[in-house]
């Protein structure tokens, strides 16, 4: 049978190499190399690969692909990575609101965690996590929390990327009986995920107050030996510092810093109470850094000095918490209130500008989770994960400089489509791998469940409790 014209156009030449996938858009950002936003330009993917990155016209007489996605009002940019959260906690969203940390912590979610956590809590909110993360641009999630097994089989369902830290404590919970029983899980955790590229396995330690020194020895070995992450809530409020000086006589980062744990494998999350030899210490040390400013400011637990950081040569990423305390997993919002709070902390204005934000929300967090080689940016070589935002809303015209529009203006609703590994996970804001009625449902299945036992005291009366 002889081809129809319209056949023979679809069929590649001799001249022009084949791709899976190609993305025209208005722009892209890569980040890195930091050349700002290309006008114009075409990503294309082979597989899970980008192989090539230039001007769309260019790409019209080089490439042809199977699939071409025309995104003419777009901006194209790195899948945001959301370097700190507790996925499975969605299902917690708005339980406790308004109250300090320990009162928040003590009264209301460890009590909600012993009644109600489960390895079928944890599929459940992680996968309404999962989908609302998607929605909003991330595409990688590192998580601290329970059962991390059942949060990689949701992020390998979902078709997310996800590092995920397995919870070291002193105490028994829903998950283990205590330190030697969460250094077991996590090390059979880390064997079992081992062989996934889309999957790592971390420690967790919770917080230097909830962990004494032999388990965080223990897990600085494991963590050598098996090349793998530590995660931990670091000098996240003022009334920690006093605790454990009053304790201890010494302030927590000088016990981490004893104990050989301030090294780049650490991502000290929180840090809103830091002195400036301190912020050496991490410079010289080569410790990462995860900002969560929103949840720092619902809880009022004070300022990470992010510009200082920067300014000190420390990696600095970003991350929401849980939707517990945050009380969303907005990474654009949480990247816009990460520029806009740099400016005040440091009352500069200057501090933490657009495309800083962006780095922070993008590469800096790969780098914080050893992914830089893989994620982060759109060069070639690297895992196709990006995400489209549309810029052709009246509330993001005209556009003179698409990051700082994307950063200062747009909202997670623009974000229109999402690919991890070339995979693509949403289009023109439909989930493809994700059944979103489902995942509803269920939630609202919990909250029949968990509401009648919500008997949270009044504000005032926690607040003086917790003094």
């Amino acid at each position: 049978m002889q081809d129809t014209p319209s056949a023979m156009q679809n069929q590649p030449s001799p001249d022009h190499q084949h791709a899976d996938l190609i993305i025209k858009a208005g722009w892209i950002a890569p980040v890195a190399p930091e050349t700002g936003a290309l006008a114009d330009h075409a990503l294309v993917v082979r597989g899970d690969t980008i192989v090539d990155l230039l001007p769309s016209p260019l790409a019209d007489q080089k490439w042809r692909a199977d699939e071409v996605v025309e995104l003419g009002s777009h901006l194209l940019i790195p899948g945001l990575i959301n370097a700190h959260t507790h996925a499975a906690m969605n299902l917690f969203r708005g339980l406790a609101d308004d109250l300090p940390l320990m009162t928040w912590l003590e009264q209301h979610i460890w009590p909600a965690e012993g009644q109600w956590m489960s390895e079928a809590f944890v599929r459940d909110g992680t996968r309404l996590a999962a989908a609302e993360m998607i929605r909003s641009g991330t595409t990688c999630f590192a998580d601290m929390y329970f059962f991390p097994e059942t949060t990689a089989r949701v992020a390998m369902e979902a078709g997310l990327r996800a590092v995920l830290f397995s919870p070291i404590l002193d105490f028994p919970t829903p998950m283990g009986a205590g330190p030697d029983d969460y250094l077991r899980l996590a090390t059979e955790a880390a064997d079992n995920w081992r062989h996934e590229p889309r999957v790592t396995i971390g420690f967790g330690p919770h917080a230097p107050y909830t962990v004494s020194d032999g388990p965080l020895e223990k897990v600085l070995t494991l963590a050598e030996e098996l090349d793998a992450p530590v995660m931990m809530h670091v000098h996240e409020t003022a009334g920690e510092i006093h605790q454990a000086v009053e304790t201890s006589g010494e302030r927590p980062l000088t016990r981490l810093k004893q104990l050989g744990l301030l090294n780049p494998r650490l991502l000290a999350v929180h840090m809103t109470q830091l002195l400036d030899e301190e912020i050496q210490w991490l410079a010289e040390t080569g410790s990462q850094v995860v900002h969560c400013p929103e949840s720092n400011l619902k809880l009022a637990s004070g300022f990470c000095p992010v510009q200082k950081l920067l300014d000190a040569g420390i990696n600095v990423a970003l991350g929401t918490d849980g939707s517990a305390s945050n009380n969303d997993l907005d990474m654009i919002g949480e990247t816009r209130t990460a520029a806009l709070l740099a400016k005040g902390v440091s009352l500069r204005a200057d501090a933490v500008p657009a495309a800083t934000a962006l780095r922070m929300a993008t590469l800096n967090g790969a780098r914080a989770l050893g992914l830089e080689n893989r994620t982060g940016s759109l060069e070639i070589g690297k895992q196709a994960d990006m995400i489209a935002v549309d810029l052709s809303a009246l509330e993001t015209q005209p556009v003179y400089d698409p990051v700082a529009q994307l950063v200062y203006a747009a909202t997670r609703d623009q974000v229109t489509h999402s690919w991890v590994a070339g995979r693509c996970l949403m289009a023109d804001r439909r989930l493809t791998t994700l059944n979103a009625a489902l995942i509803a449902k269920n939630a609202a299945e919990w909250q029949r469940k968990i509401a009648p036992n919500n008997s949270a005291p009044d504000n005032d009366r926690a607040n003086n409790e917790s003094r």
